[in-house]
């Protein structure tokens, strides 16, 4: 985590067991930190362990909208249906954590204790007791500071200088902040060499038509787009071979690849994938489940129990220019205001019209100015 003064003492409190005073510095910095995934994942450890189980499924899903991967996001909304008796869903969640970190011990346990207890008139006294804490996700970890990496080394290399009576020359140090991992997928996306030998198909009919040295350059594209973090401007090249002549073989390793990527949030979606209204709708389905962050204004606005739908007016939101109208979807129901501006963050699903090809957005996050916007289903 970055250091943030106020991220920074909402996790030390967390450390510290005080869950309350956590929320208290938290709450009021909404608007602050909307769509920042380690605010929503402080807020629903802390609400977890204060009791406030419908809130801490609110912050935990908003987290989830924006690491869908992510273990103890996954934890979190486990324990939570577990703790409302749907095993099944439970199960579910516990799954897929061991699918991202097989040695994961809460999963093991839970998944140990569902097989001994659901369906049994123990289980019940089981989940009013207090042993379902243990299986709570972990708190996040005290963040680094530069001052805290450095100034232990310094205290190290200055006692080793006087107890050997030299001076030491010291080199430069490495960067404290960790880089990021090797990617889960890249060995998986790898193509063997019988792929290599068949990149294309002969016949048919397709959008468009590469050939075998133009396939591999998109896939060998995605794939260091995909390495440096880039998952939205990686979808290109993947959506240009799903779409043409490529051999089966590689567009299987297309998708697969695509499974691993995952789904950004309003600060983590980088500027150079920030994707216009005019690029998509000139060939949508290049972009087909890229994410984009546009700016404009709800009209139609139709807010039912588990969904959210609303025509959206790009590039209105200060109402002089309007670039398109998209329709837009939310699985869940989300307060919208269509007096106000709004940001949305969404996916992009191109569709067939008499007119051509279009679009629509499948809502993930949404931005409006005073609200906290997303919910559980």
């Amino acid at each position: 985590m970055k250091f943030d003064p106020i991220l920074t003492k909402a996790t030390r409190l967390i450390r510290r067991r005080n869950y309350t005073g956590a929320i208290k510095i938290l709450e009021p910095e909404v608007n602050r930190y909307h769509g920042m995934f380690t605010y929503y994942y402080l807020l629903g450890i802390s609400y977890l362990y204060t009791g406030g189980f419908p809130v801490a499924f609110t912050y935990f899903k908003l987290a989830r909208d924006i690491k869908m991967r992510n273990p103890a996001v996954l934890l979190g909304l486990a324990v939570l249906y577990l703790r409302r008796a749907d095993t099944d869903r439970a199960v579910e969640y516990y799954l897929e954590v061991q699918d991202q970190d097989k040695p994961n011990k809460t999963a093991k346990k839970a998944l140990k204790i569902i097989r001994k207890y659901s369906g049994s008139e123990n289980f019940s006294a089981w989940l009013e007791s207090r042993k379902l804490r243990r299986l709570f996700p972990p708190c996040p970890p005290a963040p680094l500071t530069l001052g805290s990496f450095l100034i232990p080394i310094a205290c190290v290399l200055i006692a080793f200088s006087l107890g050997a009576g030299v001076l030491v020359k010291v080199k430069a140090l490495p960067s404290p902040f960790k880089e990021r991992p090797h990617r889960d997928g890249l060995t998986s996306s790898e193509l063997a060499p019988e792929e290599r030998e068949k990149l294309v198909e002969v016949g048919g009919s397709y959008r468009y038509v590469l050939t075998s040295a133009q396939v591999l350059d998109d896939y060998t594209k995605a794939r260091t787009l995909f390495t440096g973090y880039r998952d939205e401007a990686a979808k290109i090249p993947l959506n240009h071979i799903l779409e043409s002549n490529a051999a089966e073989a590689i567009k299987n390793k297309a998708r697969l690849l695509m499974s691993y990527m995952d789904v950004p949030g309003f600060d983590t979606l980088s500027p150079q994938e920030r994707f216009t209204y005019r690029e998509i709708i000139k060939e949508p389905v290049l972009y087909r489940d890229c994410h984009v962050i546009w700016r404009g204004m709800a009209t139609n606005l139709e807010v039912l129990q588990n969904t959210t739908s609303f025509n959206f007016l790009v590039g209105y939101d200060t109402r002089s220019t309007l670039e398109g109208i998209v329709p837009v979807v939310f699985t869940f129901s989300v307060p919208v205001n269509p007096e106000q501006p709004l940001e949305v963050l969404g996916k992009i699903v191109p569709v067939t019209t008499e007119k051509g090809q279009d679009i629509r957005l499948e809502g993930v996050a949404l931005h409006q100015a005073g609200m906290l916007l997303g919910g559980a289903p």
